[in-house]
């Protein structure tokens, strides 16, 4: 793209960017442009392995830079660990069963909420571990939460069927999303925060306003429980994927079903969009991945080679790289243009359920049945 034309295209439409300002933005993107051109050939090593509970891991993730990450168990605790040294900061004591869903308020990584099986969310410090708040008020065990991206809010998802937004600082419930007749297992916000979608084991996701908490449209069309949805960086499409083995695409403002992506012989664990939302990629267990064109809806390549279900996909935040963690006790790199397998992540003795990129992409952490996360460098 020519730097210069796409910013007077931008211009016109966006007054913030005057005259003055207009040279740094085009410096911006240039220099943007540069970071996406450079070929990485980074190569990941074991750095650390961490014993990280007594009772197994539920769930990891990296705060925005990849300097912290949390893990969550079945021992009642959530943890706070440093990357780069593999020390562990502080331990989040309080719940009373499993924390089974954890999260950092990214890009400001100072609040972490934790989601348990004693039917409360806790927020807490990441710099202190100090209990902020404990929300009440499901009936059943939370299985799901995120926090918006302005990070004034935090969704609760429960096996209760309903869903849950609070408020931050006040410690307080702002609504109630009802609606679905099944257990809520997944939830996202959209990147502007206006919405909020749900899936559960009815088949249906939702799309709620999250001003007043109305449900704007239910995504019709699975024929199984939904196991994972997700907003494009734009906010006008979502992916679903479902246990009837197939991924939905559709679109936002109208709630219509846009295009059914299929190719796998078994349920479909995990979905994403790259960055930009030019790419989806689906997880199956049957034992591949896959990756679609967002616009032409076509498979561009098959992803082969775990020979175990995969229950987990992510791309690296540029988009051209891959992560898959398997049953088979492997984490593998993908090129996201190809297909290629660049790396076998290998060393877990058991299945891993859990796995992520920092922000740079040159960390990875993968979560194992085997009572143990690793830090990649």
């Amino acid at each position: 793209t020519d730097a210069v034309a796409l910013v007077e295209e931008i211009q016109k439409g966006e007054p913030l960017i005057t005259a003055s300002c207009k040279e740094h933005v085009i410096h911006l993107v240039q220099r943007l442009q540069e970071k996406l051109g450079e070929k990485e050939d980074h190569k990941f090593y074991l750095f650390k392995v961490l014993r990280a509970h007594i009772l197994p891991l539920t769930n990891v993730a990296f705060n925005k830079s990849g300097s912290r990450f949390i893990t969550g168990s079945y021992d009642r605790t959530c943890k706070v660990w440093d990357t780069a040294s593999g020390l562990e900061l502080r331990t989040l004591e309080g719940h009373r069963n499993v924390v089974y869903a954890i999260a950092f308020n990214n890009p400001y990584g100072d609040k972490i909420a934790t989601g348990s099986f004693d039917k409360t969310c806790r927020l807490w410090s990441t710099e202190t571990g100090k209990c902020y708040h404990t929300f009440r008020g499901h009936s059943a065990e939370i299985v799901c939460l995120a926090f918006n991206p302005q990070s004034t809010l935090v969704a609760t998802g429960s096996m209760d069927t309903t869903a849950k937004i609070w408020d931050i600082e006040k410690g307080e419930e702002v609504v109630t999303l009802r609606g679905h007749s099944g257990e809520i297992i997944v939830l996202s916000f959209n990147t502007t925060g206006d919405r909020i979608i749900t899936g559960s084991f009815d088949h249906t996701v939702a799309v709620w306003d999250v001003g007043t908490g109305r449900m704007l449209h239910t995504l019709i069309g699975h024929r199984g429980e939904i196991s994972s949805a997700q907003f494009n960086w734009d906010c006008s499409l979502i992916v679903t994927g479902s246990m009837d083995k197939t991924c939905m695409l559709w679109n936002v403002v109208t709630g219509t079903h846009i295009a059914t992506l299929t190719g796998h012989s078994d349920e479909i664990l995990d979905v994403c969009f790259d960055y930009a939302g030019q790419r989806i990629a689906t997880a199956s267990a049957d034992g591949s991945a896959s990756i679609y064109n967002a616009e032409t809806k076509k498979c561009i390549a098959k992803l082969e080679g775990h020979g175990g279900e995969i229950s987990k996909i992510c791309f690296n935040p540029k988009g051209d790289r891959i992560l898959t963690a398997s049953s088979n006790k492997t984490a593998r790199l993908w090129d996201a243009a190809t297909g290629h397998c660049l790396q076998t992540l290998e060393g877990h003795t058991d299945e891993i359920f859990s796995c992520a990129f920092n922000y740079k992409g040159d960390r990875i952490i993968t979560g194992s049945k085997d009572n143990t996360c690793r830090i990649w460098h």
